[in-house]
């Protein structure tokens, strides 16, 4: 999905780790939950009140980078446990910012790390793991005095590395008893460069590929041919032939009574937006299929004439006329302007053409995802894959269930978690970001909206792993009617094994909560009741499900992982653990070890794939065709013919170093559908540049930006090889072994961990989704057909075309520069602005 255990991310684990390194000895506990809420002082309700409103105006929380390569300066990062033995020294710095005296008594502080802290050395404050990212730091009482402008530093070991800004994540919070939670005033912000000192210089330039000196040639070289410029469409189109003249677009009528009105009214929307007037050039389309060529005879298919006063559309079907009019919309200026006469002839590359939206994590509101969806029309992409619920979040109003969203969509500062989640993700104690949900009405407005501008909406409810939130919110049902007497009905939905007490840790550090246990009859009980009430929307709504997302994802436990070793062990790669204190999940369910006995199932890992076959049966129950999972959710299924359903659809997200090739075509070779999810070139949660200002997760790519997704050959993955390195910069080989893979699109994803704002949302997709509508739409010309046996490696290789590579690229963004981020502004998207190449590493530099 979007992480990994050789990654990012710190490993919390319920161990104690002495602290002899770096400081006096201090022992730090990382138990499995949290146990404690504010301190137990004798603190009176006023002078609670006003410690509380001292510590937020004054205490500031700052983080210094000191080594990113601890273990090369002597660190025992193995002996700490961090995952391959890799870890970073820094510090946290407590800054008296005011003119009063701080004590160290009467309050905890609470603050947020993606990072594992393996050590941390002051013998006056200990610090535990609660949940997730989320920490709890108390100075031991009478021991610490914070004067007006003083500054406590406490030096610190974390897993992995910190590279990026946005590593360091805000809203530190404190708590004091008799007052409400109040997040550090200093550290309440999104520029992370207020409160994150200076970062190390680690390795921000890579060498320049051929393909990316081409660019930089090319871009240098003679700009692009105005008249050429004016008649390229984005995305391209299979085939144009000029005509004669131009025609002055300055407003259209629209004539289109094959078309549903409800999408005329949005095509209508678009020329709106781009300031084009009522009156104007006469559009008019017909359903035609027959007359089209045999290669663009296919749904979305159509053929454009533009001339004289008019133009027409011949349209496969009601998708074909739509685009028609949008590609005629493409080559139009915002504000309207002069085109060149042509005929246009085009069809999509895929059938599948996505972009996924992490809403769990950080919810994203409604509007937002209107205009998300504007802007995918606009481009020809065609679904829209909502990810609603996750270990941090659940987005969607459930009928029946009202905890779902009155607990699991909600954070806040509650230790038993009896009323919200736990702060995640720096969304502080009081709801300012990652809070939220879809109402019933919500959706089926989006679904409606999303289907009149031909985009199909793709529901996911992860299970059985990123589950945590539906957990704790069934836990909060079972209470409630457990405690009204009633005795069959709390458990009709209850996701847990009371008896369970297998040992575990999620990928994103939380206990055996993260997973519904896929052996109770109450897990799938809940899956039959959300898929019914999520179909029941779309056909309230009159917008056919065809495609449900089952998730599937990450059902392990990390510690178990390749990068740790009993121990004992004597690999200096690894770090060393108590591996006998772990656990795979449900490994001690007393339900698992019933149902595995009754089966003659062999293993825990057998269960996900087990569950997915049984929730494909509700899927199918409910008329829909298609049930997708990722790949990691499906493995032990022996193929297709395992589900209920017509169609099994894998998102595939290997990175291609990882042999992301190899999956592929293995997974189609098998009989499913694939989807590429590849996150080197479609995790728009990376970040854009090798600048450390630039935010993002960065474990299979440190920098993507729009030339990297653009020069994706989708259709022949080793030819990639050629033209991109690893997330290091390093040449990796890959050969075309087997048949080419069957795959039926692509799709973007925008996971949503960094991503705490809509704004932030937008800078990150955009201008990167043009790139990816791009490539889902049309084949280009330096793409290689693939051939078995032909292997490629950067600087070893000269299969690919590079110089016609980069002159496609000056097109394009040529066209993505002058005319579309004009309307990308009308429309109100908060894009990110492309700069000029960098000498050094071909990448665009930050704004």
């Amino acid at each position: 999905m979007n992480r990994t255990t050789l990654a990012i991310g710190f490993l919390a684990m319920a161990t104690v780790f002495p602290v002899s390194a770096l400081t006096p000895a201090l022992t730090l506990a990382f138990p499995a939950a949290a146990t404690q809420d504010a301190p137990r002082d004798n603190i009176n309700t006023a002078t609670g009140v006003a410690l509380a409103a001292l510590l937020a105006n004054d205490l500031m929380l700052r983080v210094s980078v000191d080594n990113n390569d601890a273990a090369k300066a002597g660190v025992p990062c193995a002996d700490l446990g961090a995952d391959s033995a890799s870890c970073v020294t820094g510090r946290l710095i407590l800054v008296n910012s005011g003119q009063t005296r701080i004590a160290g008594d009467g309050w905890k502080l609470y603050l947020h790390s993606i990072r594992r802290l393996l050590k941390i050395g002051h013998p006056d404050f200990s610090l535990r793991h609660l949940t997730g990212d989320l920490y709890e730091l108390t100075p031991r009482p009478g021991a610490v005095a914070i004067g007006p402008g003083e500054r406590v530093e406490l030096p610190f070991v974390a897993e992995y590395w910190l590279l990026r800004y946005s590593d360091v994540l805000p809203r530190p919070y404190v708590v004091v008893a008799g007052a409400s939670p109040a997040v550090l005033k200093r550290d309440d912000t999104d520029d992370e460069t207020r409160y994150v000192d200076p970062l190390p210089n680690d390795k921000t330039n890579v060498p320049m590929t051929p393909a990316q000196i081409f660019r930089q040639q090319v871009e240098r070289g003679e700009p692009l041919p105005a008249q050429q410029l004016a008649a390229r469409a984005l995305p391209s189109v299979i085939r144009q032939q000029a005509g004669d003249g131009e025609v002055d677009l300055r407003g259209v009528e629209l004539s289109l009574p094959d078309l549903p009105p409800a999408s005329v009214a949005a095509l209508r929307e678009r020329a709106n937006m781009l300031g084009l007037a009522k009156q104007g050039l006469r559009i008019t389309g017909m359903l035609a299929p027959r007359a089209l060529p045999a290669d663009i005879a296919v749904p979305g298919g159509y053929r454009l004439r533009i001339g004289g006063t008019g133009a027409a559309i011949d349209g496969y079907d009601a998708a074909g006329l739509y685009y028609g009019v949008q590609t005629l919309l493409s080559l139009t200026p915002a504000g309207g302007g002069r085109i060149p006469a042509m005929t246009v002839e085009d069809a999509p590359r895929f059938e599948h053409r996505g972009m996924m939206v992490d809403v769990a994590r950080n919810f994203r509101q409604p509007a937002t995802l209107r205009r998300l969806i504007d802007q995918m029309s606009a481009y020809k992409l065609n679904r829209l894959h909502l990810h609603l619920s996750d270990d941090e979040g659940w987005r969607i109003e459930i009928p029946g269930l009202p905890e779902l969203t009155a607990i699991g969509a909600q954070r806040c500062h509650d230790p038993d978690e009896t009323r919200c989640l736990l702060p995640q993700l720096a969304s502080g104690p009081d709801n300012r970001s990652g809070s939220g949900y879809l109402r019933r009405e919500d959706y089926m407005a989006l679904l409606r909206y999303a289907d009149e501008r031909f985009v199909e909406v793709i529901p996911e409810i992860d299970m059985p792993a990123h589950a945590r939130a539906a957990v704790v919110a069934m836990e909060a049902r079972y209470r409630r009617m457990h405690a009204s007497g009633r005795e069959q009905e709390p458990n009709a939905f209850r996701l847990l094994d009371p008896d369970d007490t297998s040992q575990t840790l999620s990928v994103q550090f939380y206990d055996r909560r993260s997973y519904l246990n896929p052996c109770s009859s109450g897990a799938l009980n809940f899956a039959g009741k959300v898929i019914g009430e999520i179909a029941a929307m779309h056909r309230e709504a009159q917008v056919p499900l065809r495609i449900w997302h089952f998730g599937g994802d990450e059902a392990k436990n990390i510690l178990l992982g390749a990068g740790f070793q009993s121990r004992d062990g004597t690999d200096p790669g690894k770090g060393r653990i108590d591996t006998t204190a772990q656990d795979k999940p449900w490994a001690r369910s007393p339900m698992c070890a019933a149902l595995m006995k009754q089966d003659g199932i062999a293993s825990v890992d057998e269960l996900p794939s087990r569950f997915a076959r049984q929730v494909s049966t509700l899927v199918n129950a409910n008329g829909i065709d298609t049930m997708a999972a990722r790949q990691d959710g499906l493995k032990h299924a022996s193929g297709p013919h395992d589900f209920a359903t017509k169609n099994v659809m894998v998102t595939l997200w290997d990175p291609l170093f990882w042999g992301g090739a190899e999956t592929v075509r293995t997974w189609g070779a098998k009989g499913y559908r694939g989807v590429l999810a590849l996150p080197d070139y479609l995790y728009f949660d990376f970040p854009y540049a090798l600048d450390p200002h630039e935010r993002g997760y960065y474990w299979a790519s440190r920098a993507t930006d729009s030339y990297k997704t653009f020069t994706l050959a989708p259709d022949n993955l080793p030819q990639n090889a050629e033209v991109m390195p690893d997330r290091e910069g390093k040449p990796f080989e890959l050969t075309s072994t087997g048949p080419a893979a069957r795959i039926d699109g692509m799709q973007g994803q925008a996971w949503g961990e960094i991503m705490r704002t809509d704004q932030q949302f937008e800078y990150m997709v955009y201008p990167r989704l043009l790139a990816l509508a791009e490539r889902a739409w049309h084949r280009a010309n330096w793409e290689r057909p693939y051939r078995e046996g032909e292997r490629y490696k950067l600087g070893e290789t000269d299969h690919v075309d590079k110089l016609a590579l980069a002159r496609d690229w000056q097109g394009f963004a040529s066209v993505v520069q002058q005319r579309e981020l004009a309307k990308l502004k009308l429309a109100g998207i908060g894009y990110r602005s492309p700069q000029p190449a960098l000498a050094d590493t071909g990448l665009t530099k930050r704004d």
